[in-house]
């Protein structure tokens, strides 16, 4: 059997100075891969956010590249968590990869924290986004036709500013309707929501999915793209709304977007997942707050 043998000894490592010397840093391109930004914040445990995102995006052979808006130990949904605000190092952190000057083939946005942190994100798309990459826009401000905590009417309007830098939007019913201006109501007829998305559809996206649409037995996804038929994609209701599945939701539809699927198809095959996944969550006793185990189910996303 053969040895292999790794010499550690300090003596025969270059100094960084002689390193730097011998890499090629000119004609040498970050960009020989596909490569998805995901702006969210970053959750160490509870499955959401980035920590979801990286792993969905990466089994979909594309790199996703982080950039976290806050660290927590754990999601605001458990009774303590530990936060740390990131928006004063993501202006630097941003700058560091302009430097690299990488090029990526999608951005997603989630949830965004403070106005501060929407104004930091447009500046962001106005560095990477071109006309060749796709910009999918999470927009993160509430559920059941209430705001989050942390938003204020004023978060809101500047949320409204981001949107038309949309390829693609995936609101759920409350926050399509805090941006369209429309009174919250749970039982909004296809018709409708027809009227929402067209006026989303006039912000900027070309393609609007309103997620969480209930009807009866079932939860629905409401699809609108421009110049085309909509449509309403459901699945039968099971368990409980669980952390993370919008994540998960955002991060399928944006790395098909970059691999070229219809986008039927895709929110079709989010929506199927994410059902297996929160099924294989019962099955495994998962607690609601530690969302769902789609490590389980990962190999058979493609």
């Amino acid at each position: 059997m053969p040895v292999f043998c790794i010499l550690r000894n300090k003596d025969f490592m270059p100094h960084s100075d002689e390193r730097r010397d011998n890499m090629p840093e000119n004609n040498v391109s970050h960009n020989n891969q596909k490569k998805i930004a995901a702006i969210n914040d970053y959750s160490g445990f509870g499955r959401c956010s980035i920590a979801v995102e990286l792993p969905v995006i990466s089994a979909m052979k594309i790199q996703c590249c982080p950039m976290p808006t806050s660290i927590f130990s754990n999601h605001t949904g458990f009774d303590s968590f530990y936060f740390k605000d990131f928006t004063e190092n993501m202006p630097p952190y941003m700058a560091e990869w302009k430097k690299l000057n990488l090029k990526f083939d999608g951005i997603v946005t989630g949830f965004l924290g403070s106005h501060n942190q929407i104004a930091i994100v447009e500046e962001f798309f106005k560095n990477f986004k071109t006309e060749d990459n796709i910009v999918v826009i999470d927009p993160v401000m509430g559920d059941y036709g209430n705001l989050y905590p942390t938003y204020t009417d004023e978060t809101c309007q500047e949320m409204k500013k981001l949107v038309k830098y949309a390829d693609i939007l995936t609101p759920n019913l409350t926050e399509a309707c805090i941006l369209t201006d429309e009174s919250y109501r749970p039982d909004y007829s296809n018709d409708e929501l027809k009227k929402i998305a067209k006026k989303l559809v006039a912000m900027g996206p070309s393609k609007i999915v309103i997620t969480g649409i209930q009807r009866g037995h079932y939860i629905g996804n409401y699809c609108y793209e421009k110049n085309r038929e909509d449509y309403l994609i459901k699945t039968m209701k099971v368990g409980t709304q669980r952390s993370g599945t919008g994540d998960i939701f955002a991060s399928i539809i944006t790395a098909d977007a970059v691999n070229g699927v219809n986008f039927h198809e895709s929110v079709r095959k989010a929506s199927t997942f994410i059902k297996k996944c929160i099924l294989k969550a019962i099955e495994m006793d998962i607690p609601l707050t530690d969302g769902v185990p789609f490590e389980e189910l990962l190999t058979t996303l493609k």
